[in-house]
């Protein structure tokens, strides 16, 4: 009888055990009528949209003044940024007992003298092409008019050349315009000129005294030591970065002389000039450069192998450099996204035409550092484009 009652009874749940499942059941219950009511802007949505509008509108001004001012701001932007680059090189000088105004005036110099040089390297050449460029122009048309004729869609024919506003006449014509651009912003050029000198020689002679004001205007000890460490970093990355690249693009210039001398291309060290230029212009650079080598190879061989022989040899050599020679020397030390690379350097050449297209890598690299010594836990190790 008593083993019948056991086996009928029913087990008695705990009074805890069965809140808890209650609560569960109503809490599901809950996540589910939340799932299929319908969103509803509330007023904290509507902060954050204000938030970030406000900030949009923020950034919006600021390019627009970035813009506006682009008179000052390129010259004064880029003498900042060669005063980085050279401040390893002023820090050495200064361990050797030269006065900051000896460091100015010797580092400004050799500034002044490179870009001497290459402006007086550039300006018989491009006289030359001013000089020639109506008999050029009619050269490379009647090199390209058999493949522009065999394209019919372009609906391109002798004809089209010789009347209309395509004819010879209208581009010679059309060349003192050029002129009268190139002219008008010659001016504003000089003044740049002068603006960037000045400020860098201002730089380089109160670089330190500005340096001790960034670090003293954090009031606490711990943001003082978190500013050093990234001006420390700024100065570290820009200068060993230019420093390898300059010595490797100027190896690279020597090849591209080389190649065209040996290639039969007039005014070979033209283009080694324009190959070590061209370089610190990541993807864009090496870009133009290969095309224009490729155009030029077209116009002066009459075989298509020669032709564009000398534009593979230094596209060859020149991703062999980027790919394998220049990360083996700079290690993997730092990081930056092509992408990032590449969108910087679209924005800047937007903003501030070809000088802007030179800012886009050392802003970013800039940047970078910034980012990555104020949030080492985030840092990884890729490589950087050259």
């Amino acid at each position: 009888m008593a083993m019948t009652s056991a086996r009928g009874s029913k087990p008695k749940r705990n009074p805890v055990d069965q809140g808890g499942a209650r609560k569960e059941a109503i809490a599901v219950q809950l996540e589910e009528d939340e799932d299929n009511e319908p969103l509803v802007l509330g007023r904290e949505a509507l902060d954050v949209a204000m938030a970030w509008a406000t900030i949009g509108i923020f950034v919006i001004v600021f390019l627009g003044i970035v813009h506006y001012m682009s008179l000052v701001l390129i010259p004064v932007t880029l003498a900042v940024v060669v005063g980085l680059i050279l401040g390893l090189v002023a820090d050495k000088l200064g361990r050797l007992g030269v006065p900051r105004s000896g460091i100015a005036l010797m580092l400004s110099s050799l500034v002044f003298a490179a870009l001497f040089l290459i402006v007086n390297s550039l300006a018989e050449p491009f006289a030359t092409l001013v000089t020639e460029g109506p008999s050029f122009a009619e050269r490379t048309l009647a090199r390209f008019m058999p493949y522009l004729e065999k394209q019919q869609w372009l609906n391109i024919s002798p004809a089209t050349f010789h009347t209309g506003p395509m004819s010879m006449q209208s581009l010679i014509e059309n060349s003192g315009n050029i002129l009268g651009v190139v002219t008008a912003n010659l001016t504003p050029a000089i003044v740049q000129g002068l603006i960037f000198f000045a400020a860098l020689l201002l730089f380089l002679y109160g670089r330190l005294r500005l340096r001790r004001t960034i670090i003293m205007a954090f009031p606490k000890r711990r943001q003082r030591l978190m500013t050093i460490r990234v001006l420390n970093a700024i100065d570290r990355v820009l200068g060993y970065y230019f420093a390898t690249a300059s010595v490797m693009y100027l190896a690279l210039g020597v090849v591209m002389t080389l190649i065209a001398y040996f290639g039969g291309l007039s005014m070979p060290v033209l283009w080694g000039m324009f190959a070590f230029l061209s370089s610190f212009i990541p993807f864009l650079g090496i870009t133009v450069m290969t095309i224009s080598v490729a155009i030029a190879g077209i116009l002066t061989h009459d075989t298509l192998l020669l032709a564009l022989l000398p534009a593979v040899i230094f596209f060859s050599v020149h991703l062999i450099m980027e790919n394998l020679l220049f990360p083996a020397v700079m290690g993997r030390q730092w990081e930056l996204n092509p992408f990032v690379v590449f969108i910087a350097i679209l924005f800047w050449t937007w903003m501030w035409g070809a000088v802007g297209a030179f800012l886009a890598l050392p802003i970013s690299l800039i940047l970078m550092t910034v980012l990555a010594e104020l949030f080492p836990e985030r840092k990884t190790v890729p490589n950087l484009p050259g």
